[in-house]
């Protein structure tokens, strides 16, 4: 957009931010969540939660356990990842995903360097080798062995004309190596999710990559913030969050409908990861809840690469009311992904901004992209 054209809609903004801010009662009318059933609702108090509290870094974004059920292991923002000891019961240094490590351990803002330092996100073990396999959003797909140390690449390509790409999430399937993946962007890197919300960025996508063939392969593509996934009980299928539309899709892997896809539930809030418990079942991490007025903000998408060129900061204004409606919750899906089980909620705000829920054994797991801590709800099958 040439600077004349910004400049013309400027006042136009303006006006929008203005009355945005002065008409409280409006912001009341619209800021209804959509609800909920009390019949399937969990509601979790802060002293049903243990919180393990990490050290130097935030953002446990997902958790993994080894297959001789050890862990969890966390990736955090300066680039580590993180394994938590059971008997000093503290967290040690695991893995990183970048060799590049001078200054990751001494800032306050791991954002100004995480394209440096590496940023890993989505974790899985592969149940066969014992190898952690890391997406990492800038350094890509990445495997450590057992022992730790420098994750290295595993070879995934970027499909011809994309040069960047923000890889978020994966899951693996442990018959034949094939890895799932999720693009966020290809044009926007972690540290800009909110502009790639804003301006209704679809350049996301879900990928597949063989590792005997040495190919990946675009299953979806046009999605706006593709983010969790998680294949389905007998591999039949593969689930994709979709974080901008709250939806989750199905894409057929076998059966008849092998190589076809449709959304299958619309949830009530901004999805993040997706992990499948030992009944087939899923449980999905929820960032904020939907709102009208996040809706509202989000259906005048024409005006956000605009927004994002304005010499102020009106995303501050969306970022700050999304982290007001933050609260803690999971939803627990069916084995089909299309029902919603039971909807987890914690309203005191010690646990906010769930990116992951984790059964493991009888307790659930909560990561976060942006708390200095794990949380552990301990033998929640209790509270049913």
């Amino acid at each position: 957009m040439t600077t004349s054209r910004i400049a013309t809609s400027l006042p136009f903004i303006i006006l929008i931010a203005g009355l945005l801010l002065a008409t409280r009662d409006v912001f009341r009318a619209l800021d209804r969540d959509h609800g909920d059933d009390d019949d399937n609702m969990i509601k979790v108090t802060a002293e049903e939660l243990e919180i393990l509290p990490l050290v130097g870094a935030v953002g446990p974004e997902s958790i993994a356990f080894d297959p001789d059920g050890q862990g969890p292991y966390v990736g955090v923002s300066d680039g580590r990842i993180l394994r938590w000891d059971r008997d000093q019961l503290r967290w040690t240094d695991f893995a990183v995903t970048s060799p590049n490590r001078e200054g990751c351990d001494r800032t306050n803002n791991h954002e100004e360097r995480e394209h440096i330092c590496g940023r890993p996100l989505g974790l899985r073990f592969n149940k066969k080798t014992g190898d952690l396999y890391i997406a990492d959003a800038y350094m890509g797909l990445l495997s450590v062995g057992r022992d730790g140390g420098l994750a290295t690449p595993i070879g995934a390509q970027r499909p011809e004309g994309v040069s960047f790409w923000f890889t978020n999430a994966l899951d693996i399937d442990h018959d034949t190596g094939d890895v799932y993946f999720t693009v966020s962007s290809t044009r926007y890197p972690r540290r800009r999710f909110l502009e790639a919300t804003v301006t209704g960025d679809d350049t996301g996508m879900l990928m597949k990559y063989d590792p005997t063939t040495k190919t990946t392969t675009r299953l979806l593509s046009h999605l706006n913030f593709a983010n969790g996934v998680s294949l389905g009980k007998n591999g039949d299928f593969v689930l994709a969050l979709e974080s901008t539309q709250c939806r989750v899709h199905k894409y057929w892997l076998k059966t008849s409908k092998a190589g076809t896809s449709e959304v299958v539930t619309q949830l009530p809030g901004f999805p993040d990861n997706i992990k499948m418990n030992s009944k087939g079942e899923f449980w999905v991490g929820i960032y904020s809840r939907r709102s009208n007025f996040l809706e509202w903000i989000l259906s005048f998408r024409h005006l956000g690469e605009v927004f994002v060129r304005l010499p102020f900061e009106p995303l501050k204004l969306v970022s700050s009311y999304t982290s007001r409606k933050s609260v803690g919750m999971a939803l627990k899906l069916s084995e089909e992904g299309d029902v919603v089980l039971q909807v987890l909620e914690e309203k005191s705000g010690r646990l906010r901004f769930v990116s992951e829920a984790v059964e493991n054994e009888r307790d659930l797991w909560f990561g976060s992209v942006v708390m200095p801590f794990v949380c552990v709800f301990r033998n929640y099958q209790s509270h049913n």
